[in-house]
Formats: C-alpha cells, sequence, structure tokens
C-alpha cells in the first residue's frame, strides 16, 4: 500500500477550494445561504479524528514492544486505510471552507461578525486537524526499515520488493 501523496492533498484541496468558492460565489448571488457546515460538522471531525488517533495509538504501542497479544493485520490495514481517508477528507473539508472564506471575505465589512466566516474558519481548523492526525497515525502504522516482518529482526538480504523507508504494520 502506498503512503499519502502530499500532492494530491494539495490538489484536492485547491480543487475543493474552487469549487466551494465557485457554488458560494453563486448562492451568495441568488441570496441563498453559505455552505458551511454546522458545529455539529465540527464536532464530527473531532470525533473522527480522534478515532483515528486511538486506533493510531493502539498500532503504535504494539510496534514499540508492548505486545501483549499478537496485532491482527487486517485491523492494522484498516487502520492505515482510516489514517489516509482522514487526510484526504480533512483536505477536501480544508479547500471547500477556504473557498467560502475567501468568498465570504469582502462581505465582512458590510455584516461583521458573519456566522458563516466564523464557521467556515473553525472547519478549516477541522480540515488541518483531520489532515494532521491522518498523516500522524499513517506514520504510526509504518514499520522500521530493518523490522518490516514485525519481528524485531533484521530483514533478509533476499527482499528485493522491500522498501528503503520500511513497510506498514
Amino acid at each position: 500500500m502506498g503512503s499519502i501523496r502530499y500532492r494530491w492533498l494539495a490538489v484536492f484541496a485547491l480543487a475543493s477550494g474552487v469549487a466551494g468558492w465557485l457554488i458560494n460565489d453563486w448562492a451568495t448571488r441568488n441570496s441563498l445561504p453559505p455552505a458551511v457546515l454546522s458545529i455539529f460538522g465540527l464536532l464530527t471531525v473531532v470525533l473522527i479524528s480522534g478515532a483515528t488517533l486511538v486506533l493510531g495509538l493502539r498500532v503504535r504501542r504494539w510496534q514499540q514492544g508492548r505486545r501483549d497479544r499478537e496485532l491482527n493485520p487486517i485491523a492494522a490495514a484498516r487502520t492505515l486505510v482510516l489514517a489516509q481517508a482522514t487526510a484526504y477528507a480533512g483536505s477536501l473539508l480544508l479547500g471547500w471552507h477556504a473557498g467560502v472564506f475567501i468568498q465570504q471575505l469582502p462581505l465582512w465589512s458590510l455584516r461583521p461578525g458573519h456566522p458563516a466566516t466564523w464557521g467556515s474558519l473553525a472547519m478549516i481548523a477541522g480540515g488541518i486537524l483531520m489532515i494532521s492526525v491522518g498523516l500522524l497515525v499513517e506514520r504510526f502504522c509504518r514499520l522500521p526499515p530493518d523490522d518490516s516482518h514485525g519481528r524485531g529482526t533484521a530483514a533478509r538480504p533476499d527482499d528485493a520488493d522491500e522498501r528503503e523507508d520500511g513497510e506498514y504494520a
């Protein structure tokens, strides 16, 4: 399984930012409310990030030698996929709400304290949180280069398909 591509995170954030700006501009011109998630969306972002972090810490504890019981490889793979999905979803969330914020910024002088502007800033912070947790948990799931089999021993030299930076748990 490949690691998160930072370039793709940036592309997703940029594309969703442009879409957020365009759609919110259209909504504002047609007297519709801004397309910003509510406080419940932010609560969901925090809960998803927390769950991802808890699962990642479980993999990290196993990696650091606290192996009371065997780590299920399917659970470790699911944790990795969840971490990557969290990072990509955070990128989309960050981009969309940054686009909404930029579109709403010129209206700040007309309606100071506008809830959509503060809501978009809160969701931007939530997107940054999701990206950070996703990248951190992905790093937790990576095995050191000399421990690609999870046994604490050096990898065999005949493993030609192993990567220099280590495999995932």
